[in-house]
């Protein structure tokens, strides 16, 4: 029976793991012997305590050791990598532009995902904020806003949210310049930046003393105001600017921050809105025009709050019946801040990253092929160094070391890649999220690109490594000759062609359905005419222009003063117009009108969600047909009676088949007025989102105009100078706010779903292009392994076609069982793009015939290229390869 070894030589074998493989099985042996005989001399000549000294010098020096021993091995490897690199240029350059493409993809849109929706607020206690609404459920609102009564009480008897403030938009007009200036206005409380967290670029915010009534009006203004009107004016702090009548000093400037709810130009207090400080607004419980903030207490859950709040809008009902009717259906909530800026965004982002996802995928698998093609031209290198000793862990290594490499520079093309598409894709996530401004590629996206890129190309590596021992061992049983492929890596590389055909299918199927919605998106009659149309946005100045005499006038002057232009066929003013993208408040609430004889409740009574005010001309100009009766007259004054035109929608909710034309309708209960006219339906949103019940008034007998529409005879950009110059002219106090064609209008109305199908196409086309490319570097090289086999088969009589098809045949049979199970997960998957398509099914049966002929198409041809090569084989040289 062999002695047992000594524990202290265990472990000193033991402790010489921690040094490099290869460097062990070189010296170990070696080192243990040493050991052992200084470790007996030791113990001889100085007992225990001169063997725990040598125990502690010996770790000591293994430990200084083994790093210096595996910087050496790394090094080695790294640099023979890179001779290995240098000598496959071609193939090098393909794997590292595939997967890079393939991480550039997913680093894009996680850098989009990171910054929208992982990222915490950039405000103080971001998740602890909280926007508070209240509803009227029965009209069917779900934001009334509040009172100046209702704040007051909400911010005495709630228990639960604490800095309750408040905030409403308005647009104010700035004189004194070259021409006035309208500004997007934000009027908030004097702790509103507090609240937030937000700290000044330059100057300070609002304190509390500047919210008393009589204080000097001053300013905030915000970043992207500062920079583009005041050209960064380092000094701008202390300038005043002439606004409602009113000298307003500037005290500050803001960070560049996402604004919520609204992207403004400047901020003021409370008291310096002169439509807040009005008596009757702030005695009126029911003049509702303010959004409220809050922020929740310390172990204060969202759904107590929501309790909480109930329990406050309970009582307020109870106290005053006549603002909370029963009809109104009156009720409140709280929704956390975070949840509120990205609810829009969330779905579709991570929609667009598990594309993304596939597209890596696809990419992993493409590469795994070229690195077990090339595994199998490395073969006899492979056999000649195991032969020579090395052992399987240092050419897994040495494999690693390469996709490692690889990994680095894919990740670089991926950033490359990700930092050229963000400009693309703040855009795009500015139409879904205020914190798209937010997007940037920090450190936890660079992080991303590399982790990416090191797990698919370990995991590629490893996978080439296991086939590849495989077959070194058997290229060892056969003295070195080069054996056919092994059955395990034929296996390994159809699965991957099959993998690649079946996820660029599903990513085919996704991105044709996204086209075919979008086809049905822009074939939607708008309702109106756009071309050779533009709108020109008007604000008369309320002080200037400060009752329904003077606007009437000024829209009469402007109207004479553009109609006189030369190549203008019509010209109308309106409160609004259609798809204007700065529009938001427009058809945001629900009013209900009766008919005069109905007695129905309120809450029975015909809705309209969208009242618009409009001169004679407007629906001439806009290209609107009138269904039935007549359009708004000049005689239609103030002195006539109320007059109103219902859009076919409304007419058919409320009377059906019956003719609405000479109905007396009212909304307030008192002032009744006849429908004159049914006007067609415009889908004022965009063409996806429906046409909304809709009421059309005189200007004259409701004076508010917000905007020109102009008709040219040619094309519009061509009028717009004029016209401008013709507004400011006729009325010199009033601001033009904006100038848009209603095709641009129209063109944005469908900018969002226009960039998802765009960035799914782009994802479906790398991946179509890259498993095409598989499927033909794989039948490239199973034409170059079977030449001798090729060769003898045409030597005994087989013809081009017939070599022709059977290597076709070979790609086509991966390309079938690919679609097929593509086909599978596309049925599966396509269902979460539901609330994506327009007008289109997610089994829509003419897209998924469309896609299979495409990628069948695709394939062929990429089975055609090696086949036609394979046909034209010569059989006297293909019987001479060995």
């Amino acid at each position: 029976m062999p002695a047992k070894e000594p524990l202290q030589d265990r472990v000193y074998r033991g402790l010489l793991r921690v040094l490099p493989f290869d460097f062990r099985s070189e010296f170990g042996e070696d080192m243990e012997e040493t050991f052992r005989e200084q470790r007996a001399a030791t113990e001889r000549r100085q007992g225990t305590a001169g063997v725990l000294r040598m125990w502690r010098a010996t770790i000591a020096d293994i430990l200084r050791m083994a790093p210096r021993e595996h910087v050496t091995v790394l090094t080695q490897d790294t640099r023979f990598a890179l001779r290995m690199m240098r000598k496959n240029r071609g193939y090098t350059l393909a794997a590292v532009l595939i997967l890079g493409l393939g991480i550039g993809a997913n680093t894009s849109i996680f850098s989009v995902v990171n910054s929208v929706i992982l990222k915490p607020l950039p405000y103080t206690d971001g998740n602890r904020l909280v926007i508070v609404r209240q509803q009227g459920a029965h009209n069917g609102v779900t934001d009334m806003r509040f009172s100046v009564a209702e704040i007051n009480d909400y911010r005495q008897r709630n228990r639960s949210l604490t800095g309750l403030v408040e905030y409403h938009g308005m647009s104010f007009t700035l004189l004194g310049g070259t021409e006035p200036h309208q500004v997007r206005t934000g009027v908030v409380s004097a702790g509103f930046f507090n609240f937030f967290g937000v700290k000044p670029l330059l100057g300070r915010t609002f304190v509390e003393d500047e919210e008393k009534p009589g204080a000097q009006p001053v300013l905030v203004l915000s970043y992207e105001f500062w920079r583009n009107q005041e050209r960064g004016d380092p000094n701008i702090i202390g300038k005043k600017y002439q606004m409602n009548d009113r000298a307003h000093i500037v005290i500050g400037v803001l960070p560049p921050i996402p604004q919520y709810p609204n992207e403004n130009d400047v901020y003021m207090t409370t008291t310096s809105c002169p439509f807040r400080m009005n008596a009757g607004f702030i005695g009126n419980r029911n003049r509702r025009m303010m959004s409220v903030f809050g922020r929740l207490k310390p172990w204060v859950t969202l759904d107590a709050a929501r309790r909480d709040l109930a329990r406050v809008a309970a009582d307020l009902t109870a106290e005053y019946p006549a603002s909370y009717t029963a009809q109104l259906g009156y009720g409140i909530g709280a929704v956390a801040l975070r949840e509120e800026l990205t609810h829009d965004a969330t779905p579709l982002l991570w929609t667009l990253l598990g594309a993304a996802g596939f597209v890596l995928l696809i990419a992993c698998a493409n590469v795994a092929n070229l690195i077990l093609a090339r595994m199998a031209r490395r073969e006899k290198e492979l056999t000649i160094r195991t032969a020579m000793g090395a052992g399987a862990g240092r050419l897994l290594r040495q494999l690693l070391t390469e996709s490692l490499l690889m990994a680095l520079l894919a990740a670089a093309v991926g950033v490359a890649f990700a930092y050229g598409a963000t400009g693309l894709l703040t855009r795009f996530a500015g139409q879904l999220t205020p914190r798209a401004r937010e997007i940037s590629l920090d450190g936890w996206v660079l992080g991303f690109a590399v982790l990416c890129a090191t797990v698919t190309t370990v995991v590629c590596g490893t996978l080439a490594a296991m086939q590849t021992r495989v077959n070194v061992a058997g290229s060892l049983k056969e003295n070195g000759a080069q054996s056919a492929p092994h059955a395990s890596r034929s296996l390994v590389r159809s699965t991957l062609i099959a993998a690649q055909v079946a996820f660029s299918y599903m990513l085919l199927i996704g991105a044709g359905l996204m086209v075919h919605s979008l086809i049905q998106l822009e074939r939607v009659d708008p309702g109106f005419a756009p071309e050779r149309l533009f709108a020109v946005g008007i604000d008369l100045n309320f002080t200037k222009y400060p009752d329904a005499p003077s606007r009437r006038l000024a829209a009469r002057r402007l109207l004479d003063r553009v109609q006189a232009i030369p190549g203008v066929i019509s010209a109308a003013c309106a409160s609004s117009f259609p798809m204007d993208p700065d529009n938001t408040n427009f058809g945001s609430g629900v009013v209900r009108f009766r008919v005069y004889g109905d007695s129905r409740p309120d809450t029975e009574l015909p809705p309209v969600s969208a009242v618009r005010r409009i001169t004679p001309d407007y629906f001439r100009t806009v290209g609107i047909p009138l269904v039935a009766g007549r359009a708004f007259r000049e005689a239609d004054s103030e002195e006539a009676p109320n007059v109103y035109i219902v859009n076919r929608s409304l007419a058919l909710r409320a009377w059906k088949n019956e003719d609405p034309i000479g109905k007396r309708i009212t909304f307030d209960g008192e002032h009744y007025g006849e429908i004159v006219g049914v006007a067609g339906d415009v889908h004022e949103f965009g063409p996806g989102l429906g046409a909304p019940i809709q009421v059309y008034r005189p200007v004259a007998q409701q004076p508010f105009v917000g905007a020109l529409l102009v008709r040219g005879a040619g094309d519009p950009r061509a009028l717009i100078a004029t016209v401008r110059r013709a507004a400011l002219e006729a009325n010199p106090e009033s601001a033009v706010t904006k100038i848009q064609t209603l095709e641009e209008a129209r063109s944005l109305s469908t900018a969002s779903p226009r960039t998802t199908t765009r960035l799914f196409g782009l994802f479906a086309a790398l991946a179509l292009v890259i498993a095409v490319a598989g499927i033909g570097s794989m039948l490239a090289l199973w034409v170059r392994q079977r030449m001798r086999e090729i060769g003898i088969r045409i030597a005994l009589g087989a013809g081009p076609g017939d070599i022709l098809a059977t290597v076709v045949r070979q790609g086509m049979v991966l390309v079938a069982i690919g679609l097929a199970c593509g086909l599978a997960g596309a049925l599966a998957l396509t269902r979460l793009l539901k609330n994506l398509l327009f007008e289109v099914t997610p089994t829509d049966a003419p897209t998924y015939a469309a896609v299979s002929v495409l990628l069948l198409a695709a394939a062929l041809l990429a089975c055609w290229v090696p086949a036609r090569r394979a046909a034209r084989i010569d059989p006297q040289i293909a019987l001479r390869c060995e």
